[in-house]
C-alpha cells in the first residue's frame, strides 16, 4: 500500500514539473522575442548580387537590407546614391554589408592600371582603328594575338606585304582609358583607339620595334577558353 501511495506521488510530482518546465519554455520564448523586437535597427546597403573587384557600382547590384544596429562598423554604407560611380577595390559577396574603404573613385581608378600588372612585367600601349581593335569589341582581360603587316619592296620598287605574328595570348589590360570588363549587356558601348597590354620587358620592346615597321592588328582569343583553363 505504501509503495502504490510513493508510485502515485511520483507521478504527480512529475506531471506538476512537466507542466511548470513547458510554461517556463513559453514565457522565455515569449520574452526572447521581445527582446528581438526591442533590439534597435538600422538599415544599411547590401550587395544584391556578388560584386567583382574593379566592377563600377550600379544601384541595380545594389538593395537597403535592415541589420541589428549594434556592433555596426563606422564605415557602413548607409546610402545607395554614396555609391554610385564607385568602383570596388575587392570582390564583395552576395548578401554582404558595403563599407566604404571597400570602395573608390573614378579619379582613383584611372590610376589603377599600374597595380593590374603582374610582377615582372610591363604595360605597353599600342595604337588601334576601328578594324584593327575588332571593331571596338575588344575589352579589359580579353587575350589577344598581335599581327604585323609589314611592307616589302622589291625590284622596280614593286611594293609587297607580309603578315607574321608578333606576340601571341597577350593579355589585355585596358582599352582606351577603361580598365574592368562589362558587367552586364546594357552597358554601354565605347570606342577608342589605344590598348593597354600587359607584356614582359622582352615582348614590349619587340612590340615597340614592330610598330615602327608596319601596321598592328589584334586577333581576338575565346573568353571561354581561358575561362575553362582558369577553373
Amino acid at each position: 500500500m505504501r509503495s502504490k501511495m510513493v508510485l502515485l506521488l511520483a507521478l504527480v510530482m512529475g506531471i506538476i514539473s512537466t507542466v511548470l518546465f513547458f510554461q517556463y519554455i513559453q514565457q522565455y520564448g515569449q520574452a526572447e522575442d521581445v527582446m528581438v523586437r526591442q533590439e534597435p535597427m538600422a538599415t544599411v546597403v547590401t550587395a544584391r548580387e556578388k560584386i567583382t573587384m574593379n566592377q563600377l557600382i550600379s544601384v541595380d547590384v545594389l538593395e537597403m537590407t535592415e541589420v541589428p544596429e549594434q556592433g555596426l562598423h563606422p564605415s557602413t554604407v548607409m546610402t545607395m546614391a554614396d555609391l554610385e560611380g564607385q568602383f570596388a577595390t575587392t570582390d564583395i559577396e552576395q548578401g554582404e554589408v558595403i563599407l566604404t574603404h571597400r570602395m573608390k573613385s573614378e579619379k582613383e581608378e584611372n590610376r589603377f592600371v599600374s597595380r593590374k600588372v603582374q610582377e615582372g612585367n610591363r604595360a605597353v600601349s599600342i595604337n588601334v582603328n576601328y578594324v584593327q581593335s575588332v571593331s571596338t569589341l575588344i575589352e579589359p582581360e580579353d587575350f589577344v594575338d598581335v599581327i604585323l603587316t609589314e611592307e616589302k619592296k622589291g625590284e622596280e620598287e614593286v611594293s609587297t606585304y607580309e603578315t607574321s605574328v608578333v606576340l601571341e595570348e597577350v593579355r589585355v589590360l585596358s582599352v582606351g582609358r577603361k580598365m574592368i570588363p562589362p558587367t552586364s549587356g546594357t552597358e554601354e558601348h565605347i570606342e577608342y583607339n589605344a590598348v593597354t597590354l600587359e607584356l614582359s620587358p622582352d615582348d614590349a620592346r619587340e612590340i615597340i620595334n614592330a610598330s615602327y615597321k608596319g601596321p598592328l592588328q589584334l586577333i581576338l582569343h575565346s573568353s571561354l577558353i581561358h575561362e575553362d583553363n582558369t577553373k
